[in-house]
């Protein structure tokens, strides 16, 4: 899909727009690699009930994160702006030794994006959906939390002892869902997976990402 314009000039240089929503989890993963990647991009902050008419020209969708490159090419799934930043610059090796994600990132990230988020929606909008009290959805969620806790037993990140893009593009949802009832979550069972959580949320990188623009 090409958009209407292609960038933004700075100087001479012609750079590349993000338009994001600073507390969607989408679009803070994509930032987290932009911004670990050193990528210079010219970020828009979107009023997400007034969206711009720049935005839906170039992703009539109207969601966000969408990236406009340079030459006119349009990103507007956040995954497809994590690997585009990592395949540049991959300082911190979120890839590791491959050239894109392994069968298993890839697998655990579906199933973040899929069903998890699907149950994290309905947890934390547990009034909209009232055919089921709130604790069943919290239960349906837990599934996946399960899931990441287990693989935590076995390495400090849930593919390597190092941080891979999995991390990276499940950690905001993670957040997410901590979120609807902190007090649950801190007794809660996953003292791994809040460790994990803790550990990221610390990073210096996150503090930049969520800086306010």
């Amino acid at each position: 899909m090409l958009a209407e314009h292609s960038g933004t000039e700075k100087g001479s240089l012609l750079l590349p727009i993000l338009y994001t929503f600073r507390r969607c989890p989408y679009a803070i993963r994509a930032r987290l690699a932009i911004i670990n990647s050193q990528i210079e991009v010219a970020m828009h902050e979107v009023d997400l009930r007034n969206k711009p008419p720049a935005l839906l020209a170039c992703s009539p969708k109207g969601t966000v994160p969408v990236l406009v490159l340079p030459d006119g090419r349009v990103i507007d799934e956040s995954l497809d702006i994590m690997r585009w930043a990592l395949a540049i610059h991959d300082p911190g090796r979120w890839l590791g030794d491959s050239a894109d994600l392994t069968p298993a990132m890839s697998a655990l990230i579906a199933e973040n994006d899929g069903p998890f988020k699907r149950n994290l929606d309905r947890y934390k909008y547990a009034n909209r959906y009232p055919e089921q009290p709130l604790e069943y959805h919290r239960a349906q969620a837990e599934l996946f939390l399960d899931k990441l806790d287990n693989l935590l037993i076995a390495s400090q990140y849930l593919c390597s002892n190092e941080i891979t893009i999995a991390d990276m593009a499940i950690m905001p949802f993670v957040r997410q869902l901590a979120a609807v009832d902190p007090g649950w979550f801190a007794q809660s069972r996953y003292a791994r997976l809040r460790a994990w959580l803790d550990g990221l949320l610390q990073l210096p990188l996150f503090a930049a990402v969520m800086q306010k623009r």
